[in-house]
């Protein structure tokens, strides 16, 4: 099997979450409404403001991207607009960077999320996958996500910094995927752009909004503007600029959120440990513990509606997102009654 091939293997056996056709052909018995508590997406969203139709008809203009920018150099605290690149999604953002450096060596911290993997596999590079930074010297560029999915893991920013500067003495990156940051109380390196440091931050988890489909790149500013010319004229459109720019500066929803989901955390971990789950890690949108029946646990949530993330190379693990509201909370409760 060649490389490529290889490749495009592994993007097949990649699985996510917020996967309902696959909840439902595991448990086709099972009545809807199903709870999915698969992602680590908020699930008390961003109140989308009111949506002139313009933004509908028209395409963006540049001053609309510009006015998304500058709020999201404002928020994540950048230097201004010129180190920001915005895209739709930061899946897409994974999927760019590899195909802006020629054939490199890449080493990635893991086990994480497996699209960073994937991405730079179908780039062409040389992927390792290691445990700790430590691990990633020699490489050209390095993965991190912080905190990790799913353990949730933190890496110190002065540690993070230090790895950044020896890979830009050498023409390398260091990519710092922050895609669950915004409700932590771990240090973002999003306001410390430099050369060879990109940064990326999630909207639509933080703001529960993921079908609106906007990231962000923050790096230094020749390296933005390459990201944003490869992505292209229009590539967020009206709509979620005008959503994203109204969500980045409202600091008190912001501030709610962060002090609800945290609670949200702490209540399921209780529910987890009355279980007899071992909390390992996770985020405040989302917790993974360990379980010693956990497929068994994982097929009686499922036949009863509720769908949570298994894991193939840890078949002990369950990863379970936060319930949505009362009625949710008072299902997953049910359930995890010690049997």
């Amino acid at each position: 099997m060649s490389g490529n091939e290889a490749a495009n293997e592994q993007v097949r056996s990649i699985a996510h979450g917020g996967d309902l056709d696959a909840a439902r052909a595991l448990f086709p018995d099972v009545e809807e409404p199903w709870i999915d508590l698969s992602t680590g997406i908020n699930p008390v969203p961003y109140p989308c403001p009111l949506l002139d139709a313009s933004a509908f008809r028209r395409l963006p203009s540049r001053a609309d991207l510009l006015s998304l920018r500058e709020a999201a150099a404002k928020a994540y605290g950048a230097a201004d607009p010129d180190h920001v690149a915005a895209a739709p999604g930061t899946q897409i953002l994974i999927e760019t960077l590899p195909r802006l450096r020629s054939s490199s060596q890449v080493a990635v911290v893991g086990p994480t999320y497996g699209e960073h993997e994937a991405a730079w596999l179908r780039g062409g590079h040389a992927v390792a996958m290691v445990s700790d930074v430590e691990g990633a010297e020699g490489a050209d560029v390095v993965v991190v996500v912080n905190p990790n999915n799913p353990d949730g893991r933190i890496w110190e920013a002065s540690r993070l910094l230090d790895l950044a500067k020896r890979l830009a003495g050498r023409g390398g990156w260091l990519v710092v995927d922050e895609a669950f940051i915004d409700l932590e109380q771990a240090e973002s390196l999003a306001s410390r752009s430099r050369t060879g440091l990109v940064v990326l931050r999630s909207f639509g988890k933080t703001y529960g909004l993921a079908g609106i489909r906007l990231g962000f790149a923050l790096t230094d500013p020749v390296l933005a503007l390459r990201i944003a010319r490869a992505l292209g004229p229009w590539a967020v459109p009206g709509p979620a600029l005008a959503i994203g720019r109204a969500a980045l500066v409202d600091d008190a929803w912001l501030r709610e959120a962060r002090i609800a989901r945290h609670a949200d955390a702490m209540r399921l971990d209780r529910l987890l440990i009355c279980r007899g789950g071992r909390v390992v890690g996770g985020t405040c949108l989302f917790r993974t513990a360990e379980f010693d029946d956990a497929p068994g646990l994982f097929r009686r949530l499922g036949e009863a509606g509720i769908y949570v993330r298994r894991f193939e190379a840890n078949p002990r693990w369950l990863r379970f997102g936060l319930p949505a509201d009362k009625g949710e909370w008072c299902r997953l409760s049910r359930l995890l009654k010690p049997a």
